[in-house]
């Protein structure tokens, strides 16, 4: 297994809508051992293929939840169906959101609180479940990631402003740029 560099926003692959996986096969199962090792080593939760300059539908996450869906999983190929996201203002305490592709930053973001994920595991099996909280939440952002959007996003005006505000002063929104979790200091102080 292999720790990927993770691209940081900007890196074209994570502004477009990712490919569907035709093959479940070795090359896949291998590329998911690999994601789900970056994404432990980058202390993240959840990891789309996008986010190592992959461009094929795939997320894995990590996360402890209370739906009866595994805590360790992968999806490919996945549809996503939720609740209504409501339309008050992100709680800025209880709602903040992380990124690995927009590493040591969080902004307040509204998701939907109920989603229903189903695709197919890497042997090609179908996968199912529903989630809540922020295991919906977690679900939400990586299938983001498979459709070119990343939670920055999604912002409302307020915080989007801030978000490009941290972009421009980090250097970021160009190509080539990327961090290597275990090597580089973990951006968010794990």
């Amino acid at each position: 297994m292999t720790v990927h560099p993770i691209v940081i926003t900007g890196e074209p692959v994570l502004h477009r809508r990712a490919a569907e996986v035709k093959d479940f096969d070795e090359n896949l199962r291998r590329l998911v051992a690999d994601m789900f090792e970056t994404m432990d080593a980058a202390y993240g939760v959840g990891l789309a293929a996008p986010q190592i300059g992959v461009g094929l539908r795939i997320f894995v996450y990590g996360l402890h939840n209370d739906d009866g869906a595994p805590d360790r999983g992968v999806l490919v190929n996945p549809t996503l169906t939720t609740s209504k996201v409501p339309g008050t203002a992100p709680d800025p305490e209880e709602e903040s959101e992380g990124c690995l592709s927009v590493p040591g930053e969080s902004f307040p973001l509204k998701r939907a609180d109920w989603a229903k994920i189903s695709g197919f595991d890497a042997e090609g099996n179908p996968v199912e479940f529903e989630a809540t909280g922020w295991f919906a939440r977690c679900v939400q952002h990586e299938y983001d990631h498979l459709d070119g959007r990343l939670y920055v996003d999604r912002l409302n005006d307020r915080y989007a402003r801030k978000a490009k505000r941290s972009t421009k002063d980090h250097g970021w929104g160009v190509p080539g740029l990327t961090w290597l979790p275990g090597v580089e200091p973990d951006p968010f102080g794990h």
